[in-house]
């Protein structure tokens, strides 16, 4: 993982001076290991290096010798099989990333049909002079761009390209709205005026500093195919996740995993126990002395089961108070996920001892896990549509409510429920519809966000096997009661557990992952709001007195809005206005 960041000027202008300077000094933190950058005139690229694999000769740019360059951030799993299809290239290093350079060389603008794996990459292409612009089709790897009067821009996060000085730092109100009434957004466009996201799955073209051409690549997320017995099912997904695990571990330095009481988190940990000689090394995090879950009790018994090396982390309010500025600062896409907290936190400790880890996040969306897909195939009228409600409505604090912030959910969802075919039954084109919703929105844009700004932060790569390729059409295959069963999600992956693992007790009743922000808000709440409610960012658009009375007061209830609220705070001193931190919360508000 790294960071990749470029510009192409209109009308073939020089570069400004310092420009891949800037952008590169920007996004250091996402390559620690080494820089390079490739300047030719109108165009340049930078790359930030994160070595994983090919640690000495994976430099990037890679330029092919018809000049053809290429930058990456992410990981191509069948490079294998991409460099034995092209036995006559010579490959100049043993990095991952090198393949797709030859991939496009063969194919062009439809070269990403050809690639698995997590990846953001852009292509310089000086025979035609464009720009190819690429993102893996679940948005695991980020990347952003800008259209302005002088040119193209783009980069792995946009904070960078307002630190370069290339699009200044305003406020998308839509967007915003959207973002604080779902801790996330949908669509391309985000918080900050005039950078989009490049869509999951989506290849731009960008010739003279402009967009010429969009494709999108076959949507993984629709896949069809005849229904087969529950113990075919079982076999196939055995082998699946055997050959994806394995896949996701391939590194050259060494790696980890982070371990939760549920699933997703077993299911990694038990085939990468079967995978590896030597102890796996399992991170986890838990809130003492909170109302949280202490999750700790059920990961050391797998983690015990499993023969791993089990790392335990204790948050306290005091790690809460003290790292939410860098926490927001890190976060320059919002996503105000309280789960961002332990991440931010897990990573920090992970990096001391691995440069790889493998989590669980996509495991919900795959085998639909959530309870909100069970609503949604409830036969009419008890069915119901998924995040209904506004995280803000009904606190009183807004100075204007509008219910605006759904237009953009609401439109996908119509959208996806006519993509939706039917060849495995009403209940489960209903069910592939909600699990598909929240793969285009909430899982790029919230979770995927989360995982990669909080580990991004410590030079560590994240990796998410339930977000491959092989596991989706397998997962998207399956008929609806081999997802959900018994009122139960994940059942095939819970099955599996069962049979393969049986410490994870994989059909006992789960308790949700939480993080106790409500218990260290209310017992800060009367010195807090009145620092949060006299924030620029929050005063333009809550009353002041009802913001301080949400504070005065909060419970499990209204502890998400007040979260909202301080993380939006913090972030808008941050990114809007361009303040540093100045030490704790406390401190940072009254700055």
């Amino acid at each position: 993982m790294c960071g990749i960041a470029g510009v192409m000027m209109r009308d073939g202008r020089p570069l400004p001076d310092d420009i891949l300077e800037k952008l590169a000094n920007a996004l250091s933190h996402r390559g620690p290991d080494g820089r390079g950058e490739l300047n030719r005139g109108d165009v340049g690229l930078v790359h930030t290096r994160l070595a994983i694999v090919d640690v000495e000769g994976g430099r990037q740019p890679f330029v092919a010798p018809d000049g053809i360059a290429l930058i990456a951030n992410g990981e191509i799993y069948n490079d294998p099989d991409l460099r034995r299809a092209f036995s006559s290239v010579d490959f100049i290093s043993e990095s991952d990333c090198e393949s797709a350079l030859h991939v496009y060389r063969a194919r062009g603008h439809v070269f990403t049909d050809d690639l698995r794996g997590m990846y953001a990459l852009v292509l310089h292409d000086p025979a035609d002079n464009k720009l190819v612009l690429a993102r893996d089709p679940f948005g695991i790897k980020p990347l952003y761009y800008a259209e302005t009067a002088v040119g193209f821009c783009f980069a792995s996060e946009p904070q960078a390209l307002v630190a370069a000085g290339l699009v200044a730092p305003s406020q998308k109100m839509s967007v915003r709205d959207e973002t604080l009434a779902l801790q996330f957004s949908t669509g391309t466009a985000t918080v900050f005026e005039h950078i989009h996201r490049v869509a999951p799955g989506e290849t731009l073209v960008v010739e003279n500093g402009r967009i010429t051409g969009r494709l999108k690549h076959p949507d993984v997320l629709t896949g069809g195919g005849a229904a087969r017995p529950d113990r075919d099912a079982l076999a196939e997904f055995d082998d699946i996740w055997r050959e994806t695990v394995a896949a996701h571990q391939r590194s050259d330095v060494p790696y980890g995993m982070f371990l939760s009481g549920g699933i997703d988190s077993a299911a990694v940990l038990a085939m990468m126990a079967q995978l590896n000689d030597a102890p796996v090394l399992a991170y986890t995090a838990a809130f003492p002395g909170t109302g949280a879950h202490d999750e700790r009790d059920a990961a050391r018994i797998v983690a015990q089961a499993a023969g791993a090396e089990h790392i335990e982390l204790e948050v306290s309010a005091a790690d809460f108070w003290q790292n939410l500025p860098q926490i927001a600062a890190a976060m320059d896409d919002p996503a105000p996920d309280y789960a961002v907290v332990p991440t931010y936190l897990l990573a920090r400790r992970a990096a001391k001892d691995v440069k790889v880890v493998l989590t669980g996040e996509g495991g919900d969306e795959m085998f639909a896990g959530y309870g909100r897909y069970r609503a949604a195939m409830r036969p009419w009228p008890l069915s119901k549509r998924p995040f209904r409600r506004s995280i803000l409505a009904g606190s009183g604090v807004l100075r204007r409510e509008s219910k605006r912030w759904r237009e953009g959910l609401g439109a996908l969802e119509r959208a996806v429920l006519r993509a939706q075919s039917t060849d495995l039954g009403a209940k489960s084109a209903v069910l592939r519809a909600a699990q598909a919703v929240d793969c285009a929105a909430w899982l790029p844009n919230d979770l995927l966000i989360k995982l990669d700004r909080c580990l991004m932060a410590f030079g560590v790569e994240g990796r998410v096997p339930f977000l491959d390729s092989h596991v989706a059409k397998f997962a998207f295959s399956l008929k609806a009661d081999q997802k959900v069963q018994g009122g139960v999600g994940k059942w095939i992956v819970r099955q599996w557990l069962a049979e393969n693992f049986p410490a994870a007790a994989a059909f006992d009743k789960k308790r949700g992952f939480t993080v106790p922000v409500a218990d260290w808000l209310a017992a800060e709440g009367p010195r807090l709001g009145p620092l949060v409610a006299r924030q620029e960012g929050v005063a333009e658009m809550c009353l002041p007195g009802q913001v301080e009375a949400l504070f005065s007061d909060v419970t499990a209830r209204t502890g998400q809005a007040a979260w909202v609220l301080l993380f939006y705070a913090l972030w808008h001193q941050r990114h809007m206005l361009g303040q540093r931190s100045q030490g704790d919360v406390f401190e940072t508000l009254s700055a």
